[in-house]
C-alpha cells in the first residue's frame, strides 16, 4: 500500500523538489568526477519506505574512459534525483545516454505488481495543483502533509522496457500523472550505450494536453521491487538544450 500512495504522490521521484532561483538549469555531470568517488551534488540519493533493497547507485568509467553512473538493482528500489530550473520552451530537448545489462522477464507497465523498469529517466513538473481534479489534490495534498514535502504533480517517464515497442506511452499503473513513454525495447541493445533525445515540452502537451510547466528536477532509476529480479544500468551525463527540429 506503502508504494502505491508513494506513486500516487511522485513521492518516488525526490525529496522537496521545489521551483527556486537556486536550482541549477543543467544536472551536474557524472563525467565531472572520478570512478569510485562520491556522486556530485545535488544528485541525491532517495530510498522508499517499506522497499526491502534499495537500488545502488555509483560512479564507474566505461569503455571510452568517461565517468558514468551506475545503478544495481537486485529486487530492489531507489531513486537518483537532481533538481532543476528549466524553462521548457526555451530548453525543450532532453538529451542522454544510457546501456542495461537486460531487460526484465515479467515487468508489464500495465500492471501494478509487475511496474518494474531496467532503467527509467523521470521529468519533473511544476505543475499547479490547484488544476488538478478534486480527488487528485486530496492524494497529494494528503502525502504532502504526511511527509512534509512539496512533491511535484506531474512527471513523464521514459522508460527501457521489455515488451512494448518504442513509441507506445500510457499512464503509469498507480496514477494518470505520470505519463510512461517507452524509448528502448528489448534485447536489441541490450549491453550498448544508447543516444536518446526528447522533447519534453511536446511530450508533456500530448500527455497532458496543455503547455508544459517549469521543469523543477529529473530522477533516474532502475527497479525490481515488484519482480524480484536483477539488472544493472548506466547513464551518462544528461543535458537540455534548445529544440532541434527531430
Amino acid at each position: 500500500m506503502m508504494k502505491r500512495l508513494l506513486a500516487i504522490a511522485l513521492l518516488c521521484i525526490g525529496n522537496a523538489l521545489q521551483a527556486g532561483g537556486d536550482a541549477p538549469a543543467q544536472p551536474m555531470a557524472f563525467s565531472s568526477a572520478s570512478p569510485g568517488s562520491a556522486i556530485p551534488p545535488p544528485w541525491t540519493l532517495n530510498i522508499l519506505p517499506n522497499v526491502q533493497g534499495a537500488t545502488r547507485f555509483d560512479l564507474v568509467r566505461d569503455g571510452n574512459q568517461a565517468t558514468v553512473l551506475r545503478a544495481v538493482s537486485e529486487s530492489a528500489a531507489a531513486t537518483l534525483t537532481h533538481k532543476l530550473q528549466v524553462d521548457p520552451a526555451a530548453s525543450p530537448n532532453l538529451a542522454w545516454r544510457w546501456k542495461v545489462s537486460r531487460v526484465l522477464d515479467s515487468a508489464d507497465l500495465g500492471r501494478k505488481e509487475t511496474d518494474d523498469y531496467a532503467a527509467r529517466v523521470y521529468v519533473l513538473f511544476d505543475y499547479p495543483v490547484e488544476k488538478l481534479p478534486l480527488s487528485d489534490r486530496v492524494k497529494i495534498s494528503l502525502v504532502r502533509a504526511f511527509y512534509g514535502q512539496e512533491l511535484p504533480a506531474a512527471a513523464l517517464c521514459y522508460v527501457w522496457d521489455n515488451r512494448h515497442p518504442a513509441g507506445v506511452s500510457a499512464w503509469s499503473a498507480y496514477t494518470d500523472r505520470v505519463r510512461m513513454i517507452v524509448v528502448e525495447s528489448g534485447r536489441q541493445h541490450v549491453g550498448e550505450w544508447r543516444l536518446e533525445q526528447r522533447d519534453v515540452a511536446a511530450d508533456f502537451r500530448t500527455a497532458f494536453g496543455e503547455e508544459a510547466p517549469p521543469i523543477i528536477g529529473i530522477a533516474l532509476a532502475a527497479d525490481t521491487d515488484n519482480t524480484g529480479e536483477s539488472v544493472t544500468a548506466w547513464f551518462g551525463d544528461l543535458n537540455f538544450g534548445p529544440a532541434t527540429g527531430m
